[in-house]
């Protein structure tokens, strides 16, 4: 059916969210800079940027566009026409990755957003019919022609997979059956689904024609891979920036859940982490929690923002403490970082700051038995050699976490 749906979220917006309404976001210019104590001097550009920013959290603020409305618009595709998407942002992936995308938008709304900056103000549209074209291209890749080509089908690079737009109109549940039915015709298919997801607990059981994600995850052991994905921030300024995302303490327990069937779920991928926010005591409780969970490998990755996206992120840091707030300008600004760049032009911190920082959460990870894998982009922008940081770990981890093992046999 074509039409419109009101979502019903697995976990509410924060209270913390309504005290915005009075919030008066600062112009973030070079005299905002300077009243912070600042010790950096942005170039004519950037500062631009930040103003641009500014004006453009004011309005969204204003017309209560900050985040997104929890409401979807249902609609068909082709699934012959549907262009197939390759995850290959450095072209240093593991091997090919294909991506899966049922909804454009999302509905969990984080302000550090890497698809949009942060900007949720365009429908959310889910595709109903999409596990069509999911069978369609296992078909092409894993089916009688090609079943031992190893490839991974990440769901979902663009947007959040489990969130309530796929759960709630059973597309979640129709792109895991699909997988599901290959296996049982092709039962020496290499092709295995990577999910990284911010779902918590509740999301994993939800229902559609009776079965939850969860039950339909244990039927893919063996041949699927679950990754939380958690932020290294502020808890208070989480709050604000995952609106409508599962609490950290929920998304472990998905973890658990998913280890409990044998499903594997023993990598997170560990974004955005805010410098500023980066003490030993911080990282080490961090790193404890994720052992207790089961997490055994991370993926770090430092928040990246256009200039513009720290116009909004650092006003709202500065809401709970300034001294991070000036400290997050200085990590950001300095005309010699300018060309720390991620795609889509996206901003990292100081190069020599993030290897400091990276030294310092695998200190305290490796003594907890954790292992790291990063992307080439990261190996190549901080000069991190093979000797530091394997391509393969020691647990079969690489990249964005991809479990290399995953394809040494099925169970």
């Amino acid at each position: 059916m074509v039409g419109t749906l009101d979502l019903t979220s697995c976990y509410p917006v924060s209270d913390s969210l309504r005290d915005l309404q009075d919030f008066t976001p600062p112009v973030v210019d070079r005299a905002y800079l300077q009243s912070l104590g600042v010790r950096v001097e942005p170039s004519d550009e950037t500062l631009e940027a930040l103003s641009r920013g500014s004006a453009w959290f004011r309005a969204r603020l204003g017309g209560k566009t900050l985040f997104p409305v929890q409401r979807c618009r249902l609609e068909a595709i082709d699934p012959e026409t549907v262009e197939t998407e390759i995850h290959n942002y450095t072209g240093r992936c593991p091997t090919l990755t294909y991506e899966l995308n049922p909804v454009r938008g999302c509905g969990i709304g984080c302000q550090y957003c890497l698809v949009t900056d942060g900007v949720h103000e365009q429908p959310l549209v889910a595709l109903e019919n999409y596990p069509e074209y999911v069978a369609r291209l296992l078909e092409r890749e894993n089916g009688p022609d090609s079943p031992n080509d190893r490839h991974y089908y990440y769901f979902s690079p663009k947007t959040e997979a489990l969130q309530e737009a796929t759960l709630q109109t059973g597309i979640a549940h129709g792109i895991l059956r699909t997988f599901i039915a290959h296996f049982k015709r092709f039962p020496a298919s290499q092709a295995r689904l990577f999910i990284a997801s911010k779902a918590g607990a509740r999301h994993l059981q939800v229902k559609a024609d009776g079965v939850s994600v969860l039950e339909l995850f244990e039927q893919l052991k063996g041949r699927m891979q679950f990754n939380t994905s958690v932020s290294m921030m502020p808890p208070a300024l989480r709050q604000i920036l995952e609106p409508y995302a599962a609490p950290i303490e929920e998304r472990l327990e998905a973890v658990r859940l998913c280890r409990e069937r044998g499903i594997l779920a023993e990598s997170a991928l560990v974004q955005p982490i805010f410098p500023p926010f980066l003490s030993d005591e911080r990282i080490r409780n961090f790193f404890e929690t994720l052992r207790q969970a089961g997490i055994r490998n991370y993926k770090p990755e430092f928040l990246t923002v256009c200039m513009e996206n720290l116009a909004l992120i650092g006003p709202m840091l500065g809401r709970f403490d300034k001294a991070m707030e000036r400290q997050l300008y200085e990590d950001y600004l300095p005309p010699t970082n300018a060309d720390h760049r991620k795609q889509r032009g996206r901003t990292a911190p100081d190069r020599a700051l993030s290897v400091a920082l990276l030294e310092r959460m695998k200190r305290h990870s490796d003594a907890l038995g954790l292992t790291v894998s990063i992307c080439y982009w990261v190996r190549k922008q901080l000069g991190i050699t093979e000797a530091q940081i394997p391509l393969i770990n020691a647990n079969g981890f690489q990249c964005l976490g991809y479990q290399s093992r995953l394809f040494d046999h099925v169970q």
